[in-house]
Order: structure tokens, then sequence, then C-alpha cells
């Protein structure tokens, strides 16, 4: 088993196979990463928020959960979690959103570009590239108001979440690229296939 790392700000992906783990490790702490999937025998067929959310009843994933698909097949099972926090509510960084919610454009082009870079060669489209399971990723949401705020990751050097693939997969990751998520730091991800 070897450590990968995806440098900061950009993206990769690959095929899991059925039984495999997949480790996402933040190396240095704080640090976000997008985690997309998708049927490798059929790209039609990909990793769901809401079904997986539906299916939980709660919007806290961790050790022991599963993540569905929108055809509400298994996808992934969380293993194993050193964080216990994650997000599976926002979609990936893109220019758009920057330009949108802080008007202005990164130089960037976010999560959502590295994705649609690393997974083409797999003849996935932008469009087929749905929300992310954001790996580390503090998002808080307030009681009353319903207000989501995003935090810096708790996350700390080293630590890890491993996930078991439950289909043959193709998989993107990120190391993210939107400071708000990383606590305005960029960072690399590292990742073990087993």
């Amino acid at each position: 088993m070897t450590t990968q790392t995806i440098p900061p700000q950009s993206g990769t992906a690959f095929v899991l196979r059925k039984g495999q783990r997949l480790t996402v490790i933040d190396p240095q702490g704080q640090q976000v990463s997008d985690l997309v999937a998708f049927n490798a025998n059929d790209t039609n067929e990909w990793l769901s928020s809401g079904r997986t959310l539906d299916y939980a009843s709660k919007f806290l994933l961790t050790t022991g959960d599963t993540l569905y698909s929108n055809r509400s097949s298994p996808m992934l099972m969380i293993e194993q979690d050193d964080v216990g926090r994650h997000d599976f509510l926002l979609a990936p960084c893109s220019k758009e959103m920057f330009a949108k919610l802080y008007g202005h454009t990164e130089p960037h082009r976010g999560c959502f570009g590295n994705l649609v870079e690393a997974l083409a060669p797999f003849g996935i489209n932008p469009d087929q590239i749905p929300t992310a399971f954001n790996v580390f990723m503090n998002v808080q949401v307030d009681g009353t108001t319903g207000a989501l705020s995003v935090e810096p990751p708790l996350s700390r050097a080293g630590q890890g979440t491993t996930f078991v693939a439950l289909m043959d997969l193709v998989v993107g990751l990120t190391a993210c690229s939107a400071g708000l998520s990383n606590n305005f730091t960029f960072k690399p991800i590292d990742f073990q296939l087993e």
C-alpha cells in the first residue's frame, strides 16, 4: 500500500474495485477533500447526497454509515473515521460559486474544474458531477434559522477516513481550492488504496 499525494488546489481520478479500501488522509491538518464516485460499469449512476441523507436520516455521516447512489445502490461504506465531521450538503467549489458568493473571480477553477479534468478520461461529463462528500469539511447548521456556516476543519495532521467500495467505482478526489473550507491555507491531500 503506497501513499499518493494530491497537490494543493488540484484533483485526481482512479478506479476503486469492489472490496478495496480508500483512505483519505489530511497530512498537514485543516484541509478538505471533495470525493465523488460513479459506478465504473455505468457512469450514469453516481454518488447521491439526497439518497444517502434520506436513508441515514441524518446529515453527519461517520463510521458505519453507507453512501448511496442516485439509484439507491450502496456505493461506499465508511469503515473508519478519525475526524467524525464531514459535509454532504455543499457542491464542489467553482469559478461560478466564487463569483456569486464573494463577488469576484478566483484565479483558480476550483474543485469542480479539477474534477471535470480528472474525470474526463473516464467519459464523465461536467453535468454528471454530483454534490461531493466533502471529507473533513466542517459545515455548521444553525438550529433556529437553518443558516449554514463553513468553519475550519477539525482534522489534525495525519488523521484519515477509510471507505470500503461496495461496487466497482470511478472515484474523483481533490485537495480543496476554497479558502473558507480549509482555514485559508491551501494544502495537499494524501490517499491510499488497499
